[in-house]
């Protein structure tokens, strides 16, 4: 029994299996979004060169946005009646975005990022079927957004060079 279930369980049209599977995606999907958002925010402190301002100001604009997706995406989940995951250890399990030891080049923290956002997109596209056969419209409209506003990050970082 969740500890929703013990007010009243969740009702809401899509049945326990359905959702305990939307729910390990969306589980992969906030794992990989709080991991672009440390290294995005990471990049923010430390890029140097010509394109600092430039590249400084963009990341703050990125990690802003996917510290307010952690939050919706959590939220979803406790929606459907789960806990969410919140530490690091199970991000490391969940994420399919790699760490960056050290400070890379400026260049090369672009490059990483194109990375991580399109890993993101590939992650949420992974869970929509999902949400789509079982008619989770709400959660196919999150995953909808997410994929649209890395797409579009993605672009915009590649082109920087």
């Amino acid at each position: 029994m969740h500890a929703s279930d013990k007010i009243a369980p969740v009702n809401i049209g899509i049945d326990e299996k359905d959702r305990q599977e939307i729910v390990d995606g969306l589980s992969r999907l906030l794992a990989d979004t709080y991991t672009l958002y440390l290294k995005t925010h990471s990049f923010h402190w430390n890029v140097t060169g010509p394109m600092f301002n430039s590249l400084h100001l963009m990341f703050e604009q990125q990690y802003n946005e996917l510290a307010l997706a952690v939050d919706a995406i959590a939220e979803r989940i406790r929606t459907l009646g789960y806990p969410a995951p919140g530490s690091y250890s199970e991000y490391a399990k969940l994420t399919s975005i790699a760490e960056t030891p050290g400070v890379p080049e400026a260049e090369e923290m672009v490059r990483l990022l194109v990375e991580g956002n399109e890993t993101v997109v590939r992650t949420a596209r992974s869970v929509f079927p999902v949400a789509d056969s079982a008619n989770d419209e709400s959660t196919a409209d999150l995953l909808t957004q997410r994929m649209s506003i890395h797409e579009k990050t993605a672009w915009m970082l590649r082109s920087i060079f």
